[in-house]
């Protein structure tokens, strides 16, 4: 059966979006989520401790402010990852300072989002936003999604195969360390299944994929996604045709972005372990492996950007690294000022001003 080329000339279909995509509620919502978790965990787990005190033993050195810094730098290389990966994806067409504007708004969805549904969700209208054709963004957006998952099934099981189980899972054989190390390979195992089909719907075989999902999504308790199914398998079979074409040298590029801007977000704890707990140092390894597996279970949080569960994760995950429960949630509210409210901040900033002219344009065409 052959596969035809699809036309980027004209939209495939128009971006859907309204004011409601992103009210003030959905920017509030995760805030309130992650300040009651950690507060209830101050007030529960770490109620022996005093939290005044535990700031007091915070000692702000050189050290600390240096490697906050490096925090933030860890940040920046994962933006210029991303930025430079939606440039090779768009053959140079994106302007560096449009494609970090892709970036932001793509991270900001993450943010007020559930993880299920990942910053993806809305990138193809980002795209258009800046000039991408709707159709060819959609495209290239399957193509993003297929790269980090691709990312995860490779190098998960490099660092487990590198990192002993009891370092990896966290140590004493609990019933945390029992789950966290269940659920990782369950997620694990999905996500490698989900990567193989847009594999072969993206690559290999797209028609027979697209046929594959159409019969599956046939059976009457199914019915209600079919037409979604339908649309993964058209999305398929038109990123198939423009990725046919793309020499070793884009995959190798655009693969580099993709696993800088990872690795960078990751980075982050370690640079923080090493700002308030020098003593950490020797653990540098298994706090960066670690990572993997947070990530990999914060991919099925039913919450706005993983918060309350990434604030929780942490401070019990890296509990047996850190000589207080308090120190653990201090740790854990910098990660996420870092890595997450600084993007939910930036990103209500940007928002209304594009909103603002995307609707124009929307109305327009």
């Amino acid at each position: 059966m052959s596969e035809t080329m699809p036309d980027h000339g004209e939209d495939m279909q128009e971006p859907q979006i309204s004011k409601k995509t992103f009210a003030t509620w959905k920017v509030i919502l995760p805030v309130v989520i992650g300040l009651g978790v950690v507060i209830y965990m101050f007030i529960h787990d770490a109620g022996k401790e005093n939290l005044f005190e535990i700031l007091g033993s915070i000692r702000i050195t050189p050290r600390t402010v240096g490697f906050i810094i490096i925090a933030f730098l860890c940040m920046f290389g994962r933006d210029f990852g991303l930025t430079w990966r939606f440039r090779a994806l768009t053959d140079r067409e994106l302007k560096w300072s449009k494609a970090l504007k892709v970036d932001m708004l793509c991270e900001f969805t993450s943010c007020v989002t559930p993880s299920a549904v990942g910053g993806s969700s809305l990138g193809m209208v980002f795209l258009w936003s800046q000039g991408i054709n709707f159709g060819r963004a959609t495209t290239l957006m399957m193509t993003t999604l297929f790269l980090d998952e691709l990312f995860f099934v490779l190098s998960c099981p490099v660092v487990a195969f590198l990192t002993p189980g009891s370092e990896l899972f966290a140590s004493g054989g609990t019933d945390f360390s029992h789950g966290i190390r269940i659920t990782f390979w369950t997620v694990y195992g999905v996500l490698a299944l989900w990567t193989f089909v847009l594999f072969m719907g993206i690559i290999v075989k797209p028609l027979w994929i697209r046929s594959v999902l159409m019969k599956i999504f046939s059976i009457r308790l199914l019915r209600r996604w079919h037409s979604g199914m339908a649309a993964l398998g058209d999305n398929m079979v038109a990123t198939s045709a423009e990725l046919k074409s793309k020499p070793m040298r884009f995959w190798i590029e655009v693969f580099m972005g993709t696993a800088l801007s990872w690795i960078s977000r990751y980075l982050v704890v370690n640079a923080l372990f090493l700002a308030f707990l020098p003593q950490a140092d020797p653990y540098g390894w298994i706090i960066l492996a670690r990572q993997f597996v947070i990530w990999v279970v914060l991919m099925v949080s039913p919450t706005p950007g993983g918060s309350g569960l990434s604030e929780w994760l942490f401070s019990e995950y890296y509990g047996d690294l850190v000589p207080t429960v308090g120190m653990a949630l201090i740790l854990a509210i910098f990660w996420r000022l870092i890595s997450y409210y600084l993007y939910l901040a930036i990103g209500a900033a940007i928002v209304p001003g594009w909103l603002k002219n995307t609707l124009s344009k929307i109305k327009r065409t």
